[in-house]
């Protein structure tokens, strides 16, 4: 599924219904209007989100994630109400909110029951040109998907004029959905689609939606709390952790390449998004990454750091990436944020194929991945500090997600809100259409110029490797490279 900002999905002209969640909105106590106290902590990073909100001038806004699809109309909104409610009963963190006392910094929280949440359907007034459209969805998603207030989430269904559509009763229906990243991740999203369309398919015409038990992220917060209660300085997490600190003089790691200089101004990131390798061309890509027993995300890694050394002469190699820490079987259907965050470092100056830096990004991912599990807010509470990620790559193999060879037909797309920070974000996701990539950057000339290049120096790597199993490397020593990724024989196997 591809991974960009709202302005990039494709909008018909049409009419909007807004779905927002509502529990006792008239009631005078929290008690009488459903909420009840709850002992449950939010989980490490949920609560350092909520403080980084109160500090910040701009109180969450704008750090949503969402989705958009597509569903067969016309739409059936009696129906539609009845999935979007069933949906909400099924995950409790939809159904809580948490607090921080400004005053006290105590931290709180109150949940309802399953089936005390109603939902306020609000028609808006047809829109004649896709701009009001765009314009209404990305003011309702910034202003409303705050973590300091409840709901901090929200559904839009778009109906097409009549006009837009050959037969009135055959236009799709678009359904956006955006929450704040405190009870949401990257794979979240993905299970948006596929829940609400199946359960939509249930209220309407009483298909089962068969959907698989979902666990609580409420209750992933307790254990995770107890878990990582006690964290002393010889943890193998905050010794790896301190290493890369010290490695970069106390900040995490930047873009490779020159970005420019922080704006003054309040100016949105850009981003892009491109498809560089469809299905066929990702098998071969991936199997010439595991004739040496390595996964493709290896090989991705590998591509990365090839490139920075080529355009910046640094053969040093040096990321965070994002875990998923469902690990559990009662995770894998669950909304919440399940990410942990590994550190990744290997100088590549001596190496003579591909496959050897295949197998550097190998090892490298293997010995520190385990310290992902450990969540970095707890780690840098523990080594007092506030270091923040500049340069982030994230990958995903969604290809056996539920339903996932449906996203193409429902026009399926991820969302991210706009960011205003001076880093990199770079997004890979395999789905069952082949590779995606995708970025956000600080919209400089500078930054725009060598994000570009740099996406386009890997994306040249990973097509020499999925063409000929072989790569050139940079002449980083004075002479270029090329080496058949199988020739070098057994390597370590990523996990």
């Amino acid at each position: 599924m591809e991974f960009t900002e709202l302005a990039d999905y494709a909008l018909p002209a049409g009419t909007m219904t807004e779905w927002i969640p509502s529990v006792g909105p008239h009631a005078s106590t929290p008690a009488l209007a459903g909420w009840h106290p709850d002992e449950r902590p939010t989980s490490y990073v949920h609560e350092a989100h909520l403080r980084s909100s109160l500090a910040s001038p701009r109180r969450g806004r704008e750090s949503w994630l969402g989705a958009a699809f597509e569903i067969d109309g016309p739409l059936d909104k009696p129906a539609f109400r009845r999935a979007v409610l069933a949906w909400i009963d099924r995950h409790e963190p939809m159904r809580s909110h948490a607090s921080i006392d400004e005053e006290s910094g105590e931290l709180s929280r109150v949940t309802t029951t399953p089936g005390a949440i109603d939902l306020w359907q609000v028609e808006q007034e047809q829109c004649e040109q896709s701009s009001e459209v765009f314009e209404h969805l990305q003011y309702l998603f910034d202003e409303y998907t705050s973590p300091l207030a409840w709901p901090a989430y929200a559904f839009v269904t778009l109906e097409p004029l009549p006009r837009a559509v050959a037969d009135q009763d055959e236009g799709r229906i678009t359904v956006f959905f955006a929450a704040d990243h405190s009870i949401i991740d990257g794979l979240s999203t993905v299970l948006v689609a596929h829940e609400i369309s199946a359960l939509y398919a249930e209220a309407k015409d009483c298909i089962p939606a068969q959907l698989f038990e979902a666990g609580s992220y409420l209750d992933f917060g307790v254990s995770e709390r107890r878990i990582h209660a006690e964290l002393e300085h010889t943890h193998e997490a905050v010794v790896t952790w301190q290493r890369f600190l010290d490695e970069g003089q106390g900040l995490l790691p930047s873009f490779p390449l020159d970005i420019g200089e922080p704006s003054g101004s309040h100016t949105a990131q850009s981003g892009l998004s491109a498809w560089i390798l469809d299905t066929e061309r990702a098998d071969s890509f991936s199997v010439a990454c595991r004739k040496t027993g390595n996964s493709l995300f290896s090989g991705l890694l590998a591509a990365l750091a090839i490139a920075g050394a080529e355009l910046s002469g640094n053969t040093q190699f040096r990321t965070i990436t994002p875990v998923h820490t469902r690990d559990q079987p009662q995770w894998v259907s669950s909304l919440g944020w399940f990410v942990g965050l590994c550190p990744l470092s290997f100088d590549i100056a001596h190496a003579e194929s591909f496959g050897a830096v295949l197998a550097q990004a190998t090892e490298q991912v293997t010995a520190t991945k385990p310290v992902a599990r450990v969540p970095l807010d707890r780690v840098f509470r523990a080594l007092g500090t506030t270091a923040k990620p500049r340069f982030v790559v994230s990958f995903m193999d969604v290809r056996f997600a539920p339903m996932a060879d449906h996203w193409a037909d429902w026009n399926a797309r991820a969302l991210r809100s706009k960011q205003y920070d001076h880093d990199v974000y770079i997004w890979i996701n395999r789905t069952p259409r082949g590779v995606n990539i995708s970025a956000r950057y600080p919209n400089t000339e500078t930054a725009t110029s060598n994000v570009h290049q740099y996406i386009g120096a890997v994306r040249r790597i990973i097509d020499e490797v999925a063409d000929t199993g072989s790569a050139i490397l940079p002449n980083w020593t004075g002479w270029a490279r090329t080496t058949d990724v199988a020739s070098t024989g057994p390597l370590a196997t990523d996990q």
